[in-house]
This record gives C-alpha cells, structure tokens and sequence, in this order.
C-alpha cells in the first residue's frame, strides 16, 4: 500500500515538480481544478502582442476602425468553439490528437500530427523571436546594447523561462498563465488607455472589397484555429462531473476577452501610426516612461503563448510513438525551437519564409478542426476511452487504421481550400474569380459538412 501511495504521489499533477502523466488516460483519482482553470489558460496564453498585430493588419488590407473592431469581436467569438472542444478531454482524461484517432483511424491520425507537432513548433519559435527581440531591446533601453551578445542572452532568457514551465508541465502551466496574466492585463490595460483615444474613426473614401474583409477574417480566425489540436489537453485533468457549459464560458471568455482587448489596440494604432514595424509604430504612441514596460509585456506575451505550444507539442510527440515521457520528449522540441530561433534571429529570410510556411498550412488545420468537430457532436462527446490507446484491438482501428469517412472529408475540406487560398506560397484558382476572397476557412466546414454525410450512420456515442 505504502509503494503504490508513493507511485501515485510521484504521478499527482503539482505545481513546480515535474509531471508524470503524458497523453495516458488521467485517472479520476488524480482529476482536480475547475472550469475557472481554463479561464486563466485561455486569457493569459492570448495576452500576446500577435493580436495587436493581427488588428493592425485587419486595418492594413482597407477596413475602418468600426468595421476592423467587428472582425476582431467575431474573430474572437470563435473562442466558443475552443472552450467547448476541451469537454473531450473532460470525458476521456487524454490529450486532443489521441482523441481525434476516433476521427481519422489510429494510422490516419498520424500524418496531421506530425503536421500539428511541425506548426506548434513553428509558432513557438515565432514568439520566441518575438520575445527576444523586445528583450534584447529592452536591453538597450537599459543602457547594455551588445550587438549579437547581447541578442543571444536574451534569446538564452526567453527560451529558459518558456522551457523550465513547460518541462514541470500542466500544473506549473495552469499556474504560471494565471499569475503572469495578472501583470500582462495591467499592462495592456495601459496599452489600451494610451492608444484608444487617439483612434481615427473615419470611413475610408474606398471600402475594402471581399479580398480586405476575407484575409481580415482569415488572419483573426487563424490563431483560435490553431488552438484546435490542444483544447483537451488543459482540460484532461478536470473532474468528470465539469460541465459543458461552465467549461464553454470560462474557455470562450478567456480568450475573447485577451484576443479582443489586443485586437483593438492593434486595430486604434494602425489609424495613428505606420505598424510596418508593428513594436516601433505602437511604442511611438506611448509616452517614454511606459516604452520599456511594453517591451517587457511583449516578451510575457511571447512566453506565456510559448508555453503551451511548447507543452502540447511534447505531449504530440508521443501521440506519434516517441517512447519517451512527455518530460523526455519536451526536450526534443526545446531543441529544434532553439535552433530555429537561432536561425530565425540571424538569418532574416528565413522568418520570413517560416511565416509564409506557417500561414499555408491553414489549407490543412481547417478542415481537419472541422472533421474533429463534427466527430465530437456525432458521438456526443462519448468515446471509448481504452479504444483510443488500443491500437488494432480497437474500435478505433477502422480499416487498417485508417478511417474511411474521415480521411475523404479531410481531403474535399483540403481541397476546397487550396482552391480558395490567398498566401505567398500559393495562390488558389477560384481566388481571382472570387474577386480576390480567401476562403480558406471555410474548408473546415465543407471538411465537417462531407463527414457528416458519410459517417452519421457509423460514427455513435460510445457506451459507458
């Protein structure tokens, strides 16, 4: 008894001890927290200057201050979707990419994770260029100006408080979002109140036609499209007994409220100033004193959204058969993040291309959010939980580990969308046609509207 009390306190969910679990089912002895968990998740990981960018854009492709505002309050709304996708992880204790084996098969699932495991990388090192460079600016500010020493240090900075979180893992992460989201909503509070007034709100002379109002919704709607593939993975250590509906509110709130407050700041900068360079054009409308303290908000920005990507790619990692613990395999991922920092922060065409690269792979992550989605409601969020991890002794094996249904909606959502896509590497047929509208997204609901066709006979909730 006195062993297998030990085993279990080795394995509890604690924060700033290193956890045991992986994408193993939790079980309801070690299930704790409550919906509020996800509220401070969702709202500190989103306290991300990416939104003030995304705001800045949506004025950049034409649209006035009111009309911008709406895109990024419906943008925001999407957040909906995400608090609701975690109840999967409530119901099998899992992490989101085992989960979606019921969609695609156990080998199907496969070739969208090794994407998932390649985006969440991707934006990892995204933020945490973002985040070193505001550092190593700040550095500057604060009278050490180094050049590429001074560069490397803040890199080294950045990547060590994104890694040490991560690695402790969900405990430490729900933790650290909640205390860092309290400095970071002073902060951007302030943000808010120093560019908000000045807003212009006049209509432009030329209205931004279906090409500035579908890259205006497509940039708001990618990031909470990215958060797809992870939802379950915050929410697997709730108790069974969480509800939907405090789950949906607490998630959907958190991340409006974080994406939308940005958005808009983003939105009111880019009628004031040239946001090109958005740091220099927002930190130019900010008085003197509060420049270095917004420098400091990017980097928290950069690293509490750093953090989960980093933590759900471990956790993506032994979705795709790595024999390690999630703690093992974290340190794959911190690898490869910091070598394309590396590369990122002193070869320049190289973020550059890693943004195109990122951008084009919407063509896949929506239609696969919209095959998993209408898999979820179809089995009303009820599935086998052993079957998941089972392998060819499953239910989830399908045909030879693929499942049919799943994978032909995957491809019409994938196919839809690369027709309709407007980014640098690729620009789709029906683009111009379309008088230069970008329906990528709308792949996720021509990937969801063919699975229900084909599987809303087969695919039922799973019994008790």
């Amino acid at each position: 008894m006195v062993q297998m009390e030990t085993a279990a306190d080795v394995r509890r969910d604690q924060v700033f001890q290193v956890e045991g679990h992986g994408i193993d089912p939790i079980p309801d002895a070690e299930r704790h927290g409550s919906a509020k968990d996800v509220f401070w998740l969702w709202f500190g990981s989103n306290l991300t200057f990416t939104y003030v960018i995304n705001g800045a854009l949506a004025v950049a492709f034409g649209l006035s201050f009111w009309q911008a505002t709406a895109v990024v309050v419906l943008g925001g709304l999407s957040f909906f979707v995400i608090g609701a996708a975690g109840l999967s992880g409530v119901r099998t204790g899992t992490a989101t990419l085992v989960i979606s084996r019921a969609a695609f098969g156990v080998r199907g699932n496969w070739p969208a994770g090794l994407l998932n495991w390649v985006v969440s990388i991707g934006y990892t090192i995204v933020n945490t260029v973002v985040g070193t460079l505001a550092l190593d600016a700040l550095f500057a500010d604060l009278g050490w100006s180094g050049g590429q020493t001074s560069r490397a240090a803040a890199l080294f900075v950045t990547l060590a408080l994104t890694f040490a979180v991560a690695l402790w893992g969900h405990a430490t992460v729900q933790f650290a979002e909640r205390w860092m989201a309290y400095a970071l909503a002073l902060g951007f509070a302030g943000l808010l109140v120093f560019v908000l007034p000045g807003a212009d709100t006049a209509v432009p002379a030329e209205g931004p036609g279906a090409a500035g109002w579908s890259l205006a919704f497509v940039v708001m709607l990618a990031g909470p499209f990215s958060y797809l593939p992870m939802p379950a993975d915050y929410t697997r250590y709730l108790p069974r007994t969480t509800s939907l509906k405090a789950l949906t509110w607490s998630g959907a709130l958190g991340g409006f409220l974080s994406s939308v407050a940005l958005g808009v700041a983003g939105v009111a900068a880019a009628t004031q100033a040239d946001m090109t360079d958005a740091v220099a054009g927002a930190e130019g409308l900010l008085p003197g004193w509060f420049q270095p303290l917004f420098l400091a908000l990017i980097l928290g920005g950069s690293v509490t959204n750093s953090i989960i990507t980093l933590y759900s790619s471990s956790l993506n990692l032994q979705v795709l058969g790595i024999p390690w613990s999630r703690a093992r395999a974290i340190v794959i991922s911190a690898a490869v993040t910091a070598l394309g920092s590396l590369g990122a922060l002193f070869l320049t065409d190289f973020t550059t291309s890693l943004l195109a690269f990122l951008s084009l792979l919407i063509i896949v992550f929506a239609p696969w959010g919209g095959v998993f989605l209408a898999d979820m409601v179809l089995r009303r969020c009820a599935y086998d939980s052993a079957a998941l991890h089972a392998g060819p002794d499953g239910g989830y094996w399908y045909r030879s580990g693929w499942h049919p249904a799943g994978i032909a909606a995957l491809l019409a959502g994938m196919v839809f969308a690369a027709l309709t896509c407007d980014s640098e590497l690729w620009t789709g047929p029906l683009v111009a046609p379309l008088g230069g509208a970008d329906l990528t997204l709308l792949g996720a609901v021509v990937s969801a509207v063919v699975y229900v066709l084909l599987a809303r006979r087969d695919v039922t909730p799973a019994r008790p």
